[in-house]
């Protein structure tokens, strides 16, 4: 039950699918997989606070889970308006400096992991699976299995959609006009920023 939740939530459209997407078809596949690397260890963030039962405590004090839910919709802004602004840059010899090039990569990572861990839906996911679907009663070797597990699915999910996107005949047909693409994620993750802001209880 629990892995066919996370594999049915992991799959479904959101702010680090179309991350993910981006990174594949903006840069290249090493990008990509480097930046869904940074979302499992966003992932192991929240199984991490999850586990040692942070997650309830953030959600029984509404101003610092409201706090919480800003910081992430501001992220989410904040990347959107970014995309937004993107012009036509992407070239052959600038996706073989960034091959090699650390800073970059760096950033990638870096940009999976904020993506996952100020998503205010994952904090509200993982919490509900680990205080339904997992009993409290539950071994901690055992949640901790679960946790590892889906840790790895997320990876492995993210880096397939990286290696799919990632392929010369699909980035083909996005790469000369990938301005345009990165404008329609930017305007994906500002619906889904606004989407979390409506769902706010102070609204």
């Amino acid at each position: 039950m629990l892995t066919l939740i996370h594999l049915l939530a992991v799959m479904s459209p959101g702010p680090d699918f179309a991350v993910v997407v981006r990174q594949s078809i903006s840069f290249d596949r090493k990008t990509a997989l480097i930046t869904s690397l940074g979302i499992g260890v966003g992932i192991a963030v929240h199984m991490a606070y999850t586990l040692l039962g942070l997650g309830f405590i953030i959600t029984q004090s509404e101003i610092g889970f409201l706090f919480a839910q800003l910081v992430g919709i501001c992220y989410l802004s904040f990347l959107a308006f970014k995309l937004l602004n993107s012009k036509p840059q992407t070239t052959l010899s600038e996706e073989v400096t960034l091959d090699n090039n650390p800073r970059h990569h760096k950033k990638a990572f870096l940009l999976g992991v904020m993506t996952n861990v100020l998503n205010p839906k994952a904090t509200l996911f993982f919490l509900a699976i680990f205080t339904t679907v997992v009993s409290i009663t539950t071994p901690m070797y055992v949640q901790t299995i679960y946790a590892l597990w889906i840790i790895l699915t997320t990876i492995l999910w993210f880096s397939l959609v990286s290696v799919f996107f990632s392929q010369k005949k699909i980035r083909a047909k996005f790469v000369s006009h990938g301005y345009i693409f990165e404008r329609i994620m930017g305007m994906v993750l500002l619906m889904f920023a606004a989407k979390l802001l409506w769902q706010l209880d102070v609204l």
